[in-house]
């Protein structure tokens, strides 16, 4: 699975545990850290944690694995790292914090449908 495949099935996965303000971001000029970033949010831990549950779900079930995943017990920011892809889960009270958005403001924006299948 290349990276776009894989990013549209991680912003697919946050769509449906009803994942908001889904932002996916191209990573591939600005940081060697991954492809790309998506970002989202869930109104509560229980949500933050079903998303994050969700993409560890959709990656395993397509054989990929999960390089890394953290802070999924305190459920404020869950980063779910797919390796060419990294996820941000966040609670919706700590995304306006860290900005993440701001802070890589050099990369562009992807818009990607949600509709389609891999």
């Amino acid at each position: 699975m290349d990276s776009k495949q894989l990013v549209q099935l991680t912003a697919k996965a946050c769509d449906d545990k009803r994942g908001q303000d889904i932002v996916i971001l191209d990573m591939k000029d600005v940081s060697l850290i991954s492809d790309y970033f998506v970002i989202c949010e869930g109104t509560n831990e229980r949500q933050v944690q079903a998303i994050a549950r969700e993409i560890k779900e959709q990656a395993q079930e397509k054989d990929i694995h999960i390089k890394r995943l953290e802070g999924f017990e305190q459920a404020r920011w869950i980063l779910v790292d797919l390796g060419d892809v990294v996820c941000h889960v966040f609670h919706k009270d700590e995304r306006n914090y860290y900005n993440l958005e701001r802070l890589w403001g050099d990369a562009p924006s992807v818009e990607l449908s949600l509709d389609q299948e891999s």
